[in-house]
């Protein structure tokens, strides 16, 4: 299959209007054949050019003793060293703004996105504008799989900030040929306002985290709106959180808003984030292999493991020009499954999303614990809350975990000691030994964005 690196977009592509894939060929070939005749040749063609261009590469590769010109299989690729956020804060306090792997000359940067820096210095990324036209068309095409078609209005009620998420939406929103209404939020009084609009301008699609959904609905009941009848979504598509892809969390937005709830994302260095991404059927999230290109290692020997084991993701753009990633050690834990899907897309997948990162796990008495299993539990009882908190602390060199939940208000209190105790039992079904306290209605703080759940007093 010949190819033009990088992928060039035709603006003016679309696909029929019920034809269900973006890119038939590509998205249900056999994916042997896709791995030999599309990823490999983009591999090696990103390689060659992140060698030339990156003096971050030269030396990290040269180091390793290796060349891009020597690497013609996966397991020659697979000897190339991991790249790490700390590497590339080092390398960006080195040589700031963007580090010594800018790949472009400046005044071809586009756009600049960034990280909080909330566990470290803050990362920036200078994205080409061709770089922006791929990560837009990727967007589109995997919205395209989901069920997104022109005509569908998305709400994106997510910051518009250095954060990465809401301007993939709306990249990939435009270029699909959806209308985008990017309300954001962050702004006192927003979420208020947001049932207003949603209620004028019936939007089809939403986009946020799993949490601030669950807000906004908690809020539209405290008015009187029923979601599922005053709002008009029928599709509500996540990031930033595990919790679309948390079976009991994904059934409570179906439930409350009446809409399909499809995970998605990755994480800020590895935009297009979507490339992980749920088709309209729901069956786990999608890996697009030849967008971005995933390895699902054992994190203890680095080696690939077989369908239907756990592993750590490891990424690798396939489509830079600015400032590729290229085997991003992202702490991304899930388990893969290489069996069909419904839709005929041939592409890995991960039944269960991505469920935790190494440093989201807590080690409990010697047991990793996720905070996701912990929501799984707690949004299957249906007289509780949206919100919880998980509390870690040491007593008498012992680590105690407490689960903290609020019931809603129209719970009878005759009720809690029962729920307390089947909580605390279908937590230990998991492996999770919790001590489980019940707080009344609107107990924690609601959040608009990614929603901080953990509370580790043992640091």
């Amino acid at each position: 299959m010949n190819q033009i690196w990088p992928p060039h977009d035709d603006p003016n592509s679309f696909p029929e209007g019920n034809e269900p894939y973006w890119n038939q060929t590509l998205e249900t070939m056999d994916p042997i054949r896709r791995e030999q005749e599309v990823i490999l040749p983009k591999l090696r063609n990103q390689l060659a050019y992140a060698f030339e261009h990156s003096p971050f590469y030269r030396r990290k590769w040269s180091r390793a003793g290796l060349k891009p010109a020597e690497v013609t299989s996966f397991q020659d690729f697979q000897q190339l060293p991991f790249v790490t956020k700390q590497d590339i804060r080092e390398d960006q306090e080195e040589t700031p703004p963007f580090g010594s792997n800018l790949c472009v000359d400046p005044g071809r940067i586009g756009r600049i996105h960034g990280t909080s820096g909330t566990t470290g210095r803050p990362t920036a990324f200078g994205v080409s504008s061709g770089d922006m036209q791929r990560i837009a068309a990727a967007h589109a095409r995997i919205m395209w799989s989901f069920g997104i078609r022109p005509g569908d209005v998305l709400f994106i009620a997510s910051f518009f900030s250095l954060y990465w998420g809401s301007w993939g939406a709306l990249a990939g929103a435009e270029r699909l040929g959806a209308a985008a209404f990017p309300f954001g939020a962050g702004v006192p009084g927003q979420t208020e306002r947001a049932l207003h609009w949603i209620r004028e301008v019936r939007p089809t699609v939403f986009y946020g985290t799993p949490s601030y959904s669950l807000y906004l609905a908690e809020l539209a009941r405290q008015q009187g709106l029923d979601p599922k009848r005053d709002f008009n979504f029928r599709i509500l598509f996540f990031s930033g959180e595990p919790g679309a892809g948390v079976p009991a969390t994904k059934k409570r937005i179906e439930d409350t808003y009446g809409g399909i709830c499809v995970d998605s994302g990755s994480t800020g260095e590895m935009a297009p984030w979507m490339s992980n991404s749920e088709c309209d059927c729901r069956t786990g999230i999608h890996l697009w292999q030849d967008i971005v290109y995933t390895e699902i290692l054992d994190p203890d020997t680095f080696k690939p493991v077989p369908a239907g084991r756990e592993g750590a993701l490891v990424y690798t753009h396939l489509e830079r020009d600015s400032q590729p990633m290229i085997r991003f050690w992202s702490g991304d834990i899930a388990r893969w499954d290489d069996s069909p899907c419904p839709c005929g897309r041939t592409y890995p997948r991960l039944p269960r999303g991505i469920y935790g990162r190494t440093d989201d796990m807590l080690i409990i008495r010697g047991e990793n614990v996720y905070p996701s299993a912990i929501e799984d539990c707690i949004r299957s009882f249906d007289v509780l809350g949206d919100e919880y908190r998980i509390v870690v602390q040491r007593t008498k060199d012992l680590d105690e975990l407490i689960v903290q939940v609020e019931h809603l208000p129209d719970c009878d209190p005759s009720r809690l000691p029962e729920v307390q105790a089947r909580l605390g039992q279908a937590m230990k079904t998991k492996g999770l030994r919790a001590t489980v306290e019940i707080m009344g209605p609107n107990s924690f703080e609601r959040s608009e964005f990614k929603a901080k759940r953990v509370i580790d007093k043992r640091q």
